[in-house]
């Protein structure tokens, strides 16, 4: 098997963001939104809608495009 050094890099980094973090993928997540808040940019928040998160939702308005539809 051939190794691919982009994704050793990859797998190396996440390893040592989670042993800084205390080895938990909740630590983790505590870390980085504390340097999110840290950082002071201005973090925009998006609205979920009753649209956006089902796949019949999606087919349905993929489907008013096409022309069998109408």
């Amino acid at each position: 098997m051939t190794k691919n050094p982009i994704l050793d890099e990859i797998h190396e980094t996440r390893e040592k963001l989670l042993a800084e973090s205390g080895g938990t993928l909740a630590g983790l997540v505590n870390r980085l939104q504390a340097e999110e808040k840290a950082s002071g940019r201005t973090i925009r928040e998006t609205r979920r809608t009753s649209g956006s998160t089902g796949a019949a939702d999606v087919t349905r308005s993929i489907g008013e495009f096409l022309p069998a539809a109408r």
